[in-house]
């Protein structure tokens, strides 16, 4: 990358006396995995771009506690929890924005009973209000008249009702947005939720990823459209299992609007 990307932490804004107007929450496979870790630079770009006064924890940042929760394990959630809504809370901080539908769903339905109360977004809602208030501009650019499906995070969608924000910014892309047969509510998960992606699969004849890449192959999409970090790996497996990484990419969207306007 040749420009230098901004990323201040909530430290540094102490130290300074400010408040950002919101916190980005990186997450754990935004911090750590190569492919993730690429979503959080697209994001970060477009936050530069649209002038927006952010910050990052940073070391400082842990766990929502979403894997141990999902697999059962109540006390650890609650103990990595606690500790997030202590930090958060030190910061005063009362919005947030995430590229994870998990670390989402978490922080805005489950934080509250521990003391967590924040305004918490995905990321494809921020960017959505960004663009209806001017800050942020949209152009086709690379991907005008694309084929491009999305995907819905089973948290984003059927846990949380949000369909509308990722699509209404793929169809700014002037791109041609195409439904799989399972979307938004009828949507089929990637396979990854439930802490299903840290462990081995159980006994069945086909893995959730290639039933849902192979929905997506019926539509003959040029991209599947992600909005989350595990059903982008998950998608991105499944497109490799088939054989089709010379025919269909798999993008978060993010990463579209990142690419399109070539920031």
């Amino acid at each position: 990358m040749s420009e230098q990307l901004k990323v201040p932490t909530m430290a540094e804004y102490m130290a300074e006396g400010k408040q950002p107007e919101v916190l980005f929450w990186v997450g754990c496979a935004g911090s750590f995995d190569d492919r993730a870790k690429k979503i959080t630079k697209a994001f970060v770009k477009i936050l530069n771009k649209s002038n927006v006064d952010f910050a990052v924890l940073g070391t400082e940042e842990g766990c929502t506690g979403d894997p141990a929760k999902r697999s059962g394990n109540e006390f650890l959630f609650q103990m990595q929890a606690m500790t997030n809504i202590e930090v958060l809370n030190a910061y005063e901080i009362t919005k947030i924005v995430t590229t994870c539908p998990h670390c989402f769903n978490t922080m805005k339905n489950e934080y509250p009973e521990l003391g967590g109360k924040y305004e918490v977004m995905h990321h494809t809602q921020f960017l959505k209000s960004l663009l209806n208030d001017g800050r942020l501009t949209i152009e086709g650019g690379q991907f005008k008249g694309k084929r491009i499906t999305f995907h819905d995070p089973c948290f984003l969608g059927r846990g949380n009702g949000v369909y509308e924000a990722p699509r209404d910014l793929i169809r700014k892309l002037d791109a041609e947005l195409v439904e799989m047969k399972s979307c938004k509510s009828r949507g089929l998960c990637c396979g990854a939720g439930g802490a299903q992606m840290f462990k081995d699969a159980e006994k069945g004849d086909k893995e959730i990823n290639v039933e849902r890449t192979e929905e997506a192959m019926e539509i003959k999409p040029e991209i599947i459209a992600a909005g989350c970090p595990f059903c982008n790996t998950m998608m991105t497996d499944g497109v490799k299992a088939k054989d089709q990484e010379s025919k269909i990419e798999v993008m978060d969207i993010a990463e579209l609007i990142a690419n399109a306007d070539d920031l």
